[in-house]
């Protein structure tokens, strides 16, 4: 397995309208397990998909200045799967295309 990241243009300073919709994104996302609870289930808040801890498979959602950060260990073609899928589910959700600005996928 492999450690990945990526940030989405989904940004910290985004309407509520588009915030109250993250969620619903989540849930749609194969490997969805909620939010951690704090100890051996995660950090308290986070997103987690596929595990909450963080040496086995897992992904896990953070809200950073650059926009929404996912990171994870998984397979690499498995991680490019999901992503692929996450970016499709929340252009959809959104509104608007959602990608990777480091990839030039979209702008600001």
């Amino acid at each position: 397995m492999t450690s990945h990241e990526m940030n989405l243009n989904i940004r910290y300073d985004a309407p509520e309208e588009i915030w109250n919709k993250v969620p619903l994104i989540y849930a749609q996302l194969k490997g969805w397990l909620g939010y951690g609870t704090g100890g051996e289930c995660g950090e308290k808040g986070l997103p987690y998909w596929f595990g909450f801890n963080e040496h086995e498979k897992h992904i896990l959602a953070s809200v950073e200045m650059g926009g929404l950060q996912f990171s994870g260990l998984m397979d690499t073609d498995e991680w490019i799967n999901w992503v692929k899928e996450i970016k499709e589910i929340a252009t959809r959700e959104l509104g608007y295309k959602v990608g990777e600005i480091e990839l030039g996928e979209v702008d600001f």
